[in-house]
């Protein structure tokens, strides 16, 4: 906690003959102090039914990963054989390591985590509920506050194929009045050459 860093390290610069112990001591009676505190502000059912949530939490995250480690240790233990080693013994020697361990690191996450936790009351539970809400509503009436415009119904709908600019008109297609050439067919110009090789390299 930032607070108690700063409560100790001036409570330490007020005395240079201070050792490592002391410093340990103050420091474990502040957090103590700050853990106490949090206890007393949220109830102390509520804090043991936390402590418990969180412990478990912990427990099983923690297992996971030293089930993961124990499978590959067991898969590379056969190697310690190349150092003259027993590579019974030494697996037995490095599970404990790992158990050991795993549960250090239960232990400091624990407490790194109850700490850290803040326990909101039922009242700030519903302020922060009601202000949700109030924010929600402030969007929601923002969002609708300026409704598309639409357009004037008694405007008469144009027809397909009409321009913008002519409403009602509507544009003919277009129809050839002649018969479309082949490109192998003779050219009607009476050349006698291919149409391809004639006015239609042209076209």
């Amino acid at each position: 906690d930032y607070g108690i860093v700063m409560d100790v390290a001036g409570w330490a610069a007020e005395d240079d003959s201070r050792d490592a112990e002391a410093v340990r001591r103050h420091v474990v009676e502040g957090v103590d102090s700050a853990y106490q505190a949090k206890v007393t502000q949220v109830g102390e059912p509520i804090m043991r039914h936390l402590e418990k949530v969180v412990m478990l939490q912990q427990l099983d995250g923690h297992w996971r990963e030293h089930l993961a480690a124990m499978d590959y240790l067991r898969q590379g233990i056969y190697l310690r054989a190349y150092a003259q080693k027993n590579p019974k013994q030494e697996y037995k020697r490095e599970a404990f390591e790992l158990f050991s361990q795993m549960l250090d690191r239960i232990k400091r996450d624990t407490v790194v985590l109850m700490q850290r936790v803040q326990v909101r009351t039922e009242e700030e539970i519903e302020r922060a509920e009601r202000e949700r809400q109030a924010r929600l509503q402030r969007q929601m009436q923002a969002t609708h506050a300026q409704p598309p415009t639409l357009q004037d119904e008694s405007a008469e709908p144009q027809p397909a194929g009409a321009s913008p600019g002519a409403p009602g008109v509507a544009v003919e297609p277009f129809v050839r009045e002649d018969r479309k050439v082949g490109r192998n067919e003779p050219c009607p110009c009476g050349s006698g050459r291919k149409y391809k090789h004639c006015h239609g390299s042209l076209s």
